[in-house]
């Protein structure tokens, strides 16, 4: 529901414009907002005439009118002075208040109802008929984007990624918990996949610019249809555990690039520990020396070239090989053979993932 915050900014902007005093009461008399405090003797009147069957009514000096949600009364305004202008002034006044209720309730659905898509508490037939009820159309390409940041309540992101635009009307920005904002993209327009993660560096850069800490961006995948944006919220979800375990460096993260990580990250911890043990013995690979952790690291990322990796070692080839000898008969495995080597990448993600879970 609009917030008495925002209807106190409304009804100041309306006297900046039509230079009168205004007040808006609930239906008790209580005070909402007001831009001065002499309305603060008129609950009783306003009782009053919550009572009686006039839409409008000059009492004392001002002129009451009703406000309604859907046929409800919501609000009592009060306009200073009476006559015919104070009058159409009057009017004027409540139907737009009238209007940014309805304006806010909607938006109030809509965000629920996004909601409620996100965490399927739907019913398949209930998500059709509430999305063209809400004009939300339900053929359109959306990706769910899902934003992590430090302290979001304290540091407002929800509001600084609304802010920041949320795109072309279609877009919907949310939150389920304490921990995240959640962008539901309309990428209709989007002619390439590399689109979707270009607005999404740029998204993560303006929150940085903004002093923000710690933002991580993870998405999803496209979907075509509104019930399958759930799909892609949990693949965004997905996205942002294990890009914290294996993409530590990434800033922003895809579903689609998590690789092999995925699937490490859905293996049971009893599963995990066996196969540590098999391929390790006793030792925790995580003991080795940090020369060989760099040796290990760098002669994967040279796609186990000897040649290269001694290169950006600036060691011997022979100094290189000696170390991965001296790996073989700690471990049982070469990792200038492939087999072997893809055995030992996946067991070094694997530990990483166990140290990730003692954590969380």
């Amino acid at each position: 529901m609009i917030s008495n915050q925002i209807l106190q900014n409304t009804i100041d902007g309306l006297k900046g414009i039509a230079h009168v005093d205004l007040c808006v009461l609930d239906i008790d008399g209580n005070e909402v907002a007001a831009t001065k405090p002499d309305f603060a003797n008129m609950s009783e009147a306003a009782r009053e005439f919550v009572k009686s069957p006039a839409d409008s009514q000059e009492v004392q000096g001002y002129q009451y009118f009703k406000i309604y949600d859907e046929q409800q009364l919501e609000y009592i305004l009060i306009v200073a002075g009476i006559g015919e202008s104070t009058y159409t002034i009057g009017k004027m006044i409540a139907y737009q208040i009238q209007g940014l209720l309805v304006a806010y309730k909607e938006r109030f659905d809509k965000d629920n109802f996004i909601k409620n898509l996100l965490l399927d508490n739907l019913l398949l037939v209930d998500i059709y008929s509430r999305a063209k009820k809400l004009h939300i159309p339900s053929d359109a390409r959306r990706v769910t984007m899902i934003v992590a940041a430090e302290k979001i309540r304290e540091n407002n992101v929800l509001e600084h990624v609304r802010s920041y635009g949320a795109g072309n009307g279609g877009d919907f920005v949310t939150e389920v918990d304490e921990d995240n904002v959640i962008v539901v993209k309309d990428v209709t327009d989007f002619s390439k996949p590399e689109d979707i993660s270009k607005s999404a560096v740029e998204l993560q850069a303006h929150l940085e610019g903004a002093g923000i800490n710690g933002v991580r961006i993870a998405i999803g995948t496209v979907v075509s249809e509104i019930k399958e944006v759930s799909r892609s919220y949990k693949e965004a979800k997905m996205a942002l555990d294990v890009g914290r375990i294996f993409f530590d460096e990434r800033k922003v993260i895809s579903y689609s690039e998590l690789g092999i990580g995925r699937l490490i990250y859905q293996l049971p911890i009893p599963l995990c520990k066996m196969f540590i043990k098999e391929i390790f013995g006793g030792r925790n690979p995580e003991g080795f020396d940090q020369e060989t952790l760099s040796t290990i690291d760098k002669f994967f990322e040279n796609n186990l070239n000897v040649s290269e990796t001694s290169r950006q070692l600036f060691i011997h080839r022979n100094t290189l090989v000696y170390r991965l000898d001296k790996l073989q008969k700690g471990t049982g495995l070469d990792l200038r053979v492939f087999d072997d080597a893809i055995t030992f990448k996946i067991a070094l993600m694997v530990v990483r993932y166990m140290k990730f879970m003692e954590r969380y």
